[in-house]
């Protein structure tokens, strides 16, 4: 079973959406587990602060290292070939072929920063992998959390249905189309391509490598 161990502030922000869908039935299945590693309840500072002030001025505040490092330790400290992955604008870009890398592992560390991020030191401590899910600059690490835990559950083994399973092995476009045939809206006609009717499995896989290129 996959265990993804996510050092995070506020699960709160994340939890219900890895509670749904395809990933909560992928949890309820025991295909994967999720735990949760608040830094606030790692940290020794006796008032629960894990946020300073940063060396070199700047606006906001950093999260300490003592705070994250004991809560990642607390994840997986003792447990051999686990991926640690911390979020950064200056990390590699997360992709497809990394999401089926990591569904691969048995243990997948996520440390998310917050504020200004996290001392440099947790992930050079860690010798954790930088990863970026974009370049875009966001006020947590949790949305890159759940968009990595999405995109590596997908290819567990069991979590999708066949259907689901075969389009992955198929070309996917990036337009699709449902009933109605010919969708009638303020009065124009909108429909559906003609080669997707056809039945021409060829014609139709050619059509949607079409739509992924631009043609």
């Amino acid at each position: 079973m996959l265990h993804f161990h996510i050092v995070t502030l506020f699960p709160e922000s994340i939890e219900p959406y890895l509670k749904s869908s395809i990933i909560g039935r992928a949890l309820a299945a025991r295909k994967i587990k999720i735990s949760y590693y608040d830094p606030k309840k790692f940290t020794r500072d006796k008032y629960g602060r894990v946020d300073r002030r940063p060396y070199g001025g700047g606006p906001g505040m950093v999260l300490e290292p003592d705070g994250m490092l004991r809560a990642a330790e607390k994840a997986v400290g003792k447990k051999r070939g686990a991926e640690k992955i911390f979020f950064a604008t200056d990390g590699v870009l997360f992709d497809e072929a990394m999401a089926r890398k990591l569904s691969k592992k048995k243990d997948i560390l996520l440390i998310c920063g917050h504020y200004e991020g996290v001392d440099a030191r947790v992930q050079k401590i860690l010798k954790a992998k930088k990863v970026s899910v974009g370049p875009y600059v966001l006020t947590g690490g949790e949305l890159p959390a759940a968009t990595v835990i999405d995109a590596v559950t997908r290819f567990v083994p069991g979590v999708l249905g066949k259907a689901e399973s075969l389009e992955a092995s198929r070309v996917s476009s990036p337009e699709v189309y449902t009933r109605p045939e010919a969708l009638i809206w303020k009065g124009r006609k909108y429909k559906v391509p003609k080669v997707l009717l056809s039945g021409h499995h060829a014609e139709i896989e050619k059509w949607k490598k079409s739509r992924i290129s631009g043609g």
